[in-house]
């Protein structure tokens, strides 16, 4: 009775193996590797949208952007810029303030409560020891708000 359990587990894990190796495609096994080195790497970008209009309107500031060759996320130090692919993070500054921060997500960059008028806020691509790569600055006006939509978010 082993003998026979024995055979057929062997075949079952046969089978399995089999069938795992002829679900691949060519496609599969002609892929480079997930990690290649930076020096090979295409150099990154950064592209910065206008204020989406809608919110804009209401004194709400949401600027989209999108990154090329490098993965916004919040990892800082030496170790992380051998990382591949590259990850960084952005530097926002508005209208020259001393202060700057940091914008660590993908998601897009939102401002709330700057006062109407013109604005100009200044976007850097930075690697995780904060050397910038890349910067595109974009002008904003806030338009006047009602007294009655000056907090309706």
């Amino acid at each position: 009775m082993r003998s026979s359990f024995r055979h057929l587990a062997i075949a079952a894990a046969g089978a399995i193996f089999c069938a795992a190796a002829w679900a691949q495609t060519a496609a599969d096994t002609g892929r480079p590797a997930a990690v290649i080195p930076l020096e090979s790497e295409a150099p990154p970008k950064l592209h910065v949208y206008a204020p989406l209009a809608g919110p804009l309107a209401r004194g709400v500031v949401i600027v989209q952007y999108r990154t090329e060759n490098t993965r916004i996320i919040p990892v800082f130090g030496a170790a992380a810029v051998e990382v591949s692919p590259r990850v960084g993070h952005l530097h926002v500054t508005l209208d020259d303030r001393p202060g700057t921060w940091a914008h660590t997500s993908a998601d897009p960059i939102i401002v709330v409560g700057l006062k109407p008028g013109a604005h100009k806020m200044l976007i850097e691509l930075a690697d995780p020891n904060h050397k910038i790569i890349a910067s595109e600055t974009i002008n904003v006006t806030v338009p006047e708000q009602k007294a009655a939509e000056a907090h309706k978010h």
